[in-house]
């Protein structure tokens, strides 16, 4: 018996990817003959593992496919006829309408991969979903195979790598004088960071006058929303805010050094069907402010401050006392501490196997 990992894409370092990728290992490490194929494949990615959809071997009754599932492709429809066991992984996939109005070929992509996963409810013996959200939205469009909540697989020992000194010294210091502000992901619609902007307008108003002075900081890659980030720089000018920073694609380095640096996370995302940066901020004990939308209130549990509104003035006010109130940091920090314990690397990575085991010796086709 085989174990298949079969995904459209396997980029470097999203979400999706990097969950195939630690379940590889995994998967190994419990003995199991494990690979990936996936269509498309970042040229940064090399490993024997890893190898292009058309090169996937002939599987047998008793192999086992795992389909991630987080976009559209005519791949998504092509796994319905491979003659062996398939278990679903289920990301979500962001709706169409985000992208309308910069990207047709994204659009078309949401649009075809929501089409999918619907013709596809009646193809896998069971699956994973990262949240209950996800989970609930494949019961609403008909899916009735077992389906467990797993949340995305982190190796959290990567977060213990050398950050980027030089982000480290450059954000890092006169911390009395500057804070950060940070949110980490895709520069993409759904993310919302003309919200971000909109909360530093309206804290340079309602706090500009403090000695303290706080940035911005939105960093992740705009590669195929390039229309989008324009609008966010545009955005930006027109409000003369001077402490709103883009970082575009950097390394991990340097993603860990604005962890190492930053004073809050905000999240003013619309949809997500996880979001690794709110755990990743947990591991680097950095207070979370988060809009209350999708799966970002189940992956905070009780930890953080959720705001149930994207008025900027609230937000602004919410973000001034997570800042600079000690009290109200050190119960969010040990509030995150707790809430972290649920996406420990070793109660994940049990909680997979164990049912992975259940679903190949309990659940026949």
């Amino acid at each position: 018996m085989r174990v298949v990992q079969i995904l459209v894409t396997l980029s470097f370092g999203d979400a999706v990817s990097n969950d195939c990728l630690a379940i590889h290992k995994l998967l190994e490490k419990n003995g199991y003959k494990s690979s990936i194929f996936a269509e498309n494949i970042d040229k940064r990615i090399n490993a024997s593992y890893v190898k292009k959809y058309s090169s996937l071997p002939k599987l047998k009754a008793d192999d086992v496919i795992l389909y991630h599932l987080s976009t559209g492709s005519e791949l998504n429809l092509k796994v319905k006829d491979f003659p062996c066991r398939k278990f679903l992984i289920y990301h979500n996939i962001t709706p169409s309408h985000y992208f309308a109005s910069y990207n047709g070929a994204t659009t078309k992509l949401c649009a075809m991969g929501a089409d999918e996963t619907i013709l596809l409810k009646d193809t896998f013996e069971a699956g994973f979903c990262d949240s209950q959200y996800n989970l609930d939205e494949l019961r609403k469009i008909g899916y009735t195979c077992p389906l467990v909540v797993r949340p995305i697989l982190i190796p959290f020992e990567d977060y213990k790598k050398k950050p980027s000194q030089e982000v480290v010294d450059k954000f890092g210091s006169n911390k009395d004088l500057v804070k950060n502000v940070i949110f980490i992901g895709r520069i993409a619609p759904n993310k919302c960071q003309e919200d971000i902007i909109s909360t530093a307008y309206a804290y340079n108003k309602l706090y500009g006058d403090e000695k303290c002075k706080v940035r911005f900081i939105l960093v992740g890659s705009a590669n195929g929303t390039e229309k989008y980030l324009s609008e966010l720089i545009a955005f930006a000018k027109i409000l003369e805010l001077d402490n709103v920073i883009f970082t575009k694609q950097i390394p991990f380095d340097e993603i860990l050094g604005f962890y190492k640096t930053a004073d809050c996370l905000l999240c003013m995302s619309e949809h997500e069907g996880f979001c690794v940066p709110l755990v990743e901020a947990m591991c680097f004990d950095v207070p979370i402010l988060a809009y209350k939308a999708a799966a970002v209130p189940e992956t905070m549990g009780d930890s953080g401050v959720l705001l149930e509104t994207k008025d900027p003035a609230t937000s602004a006010m919410y973000l001034h006392e997570i800042l600079f109130e000690k009290d109200l940091r050190s119960q969010i920090i040990e509030d995150e501490r707790e809430r972290l314990k649920r996406f420990s690397y070793d109660v994940v990575s049990k909680e997979f196997i164990d049912t992975l085991k259940q679903y190949i010796e309990g659940v026949k086709s």
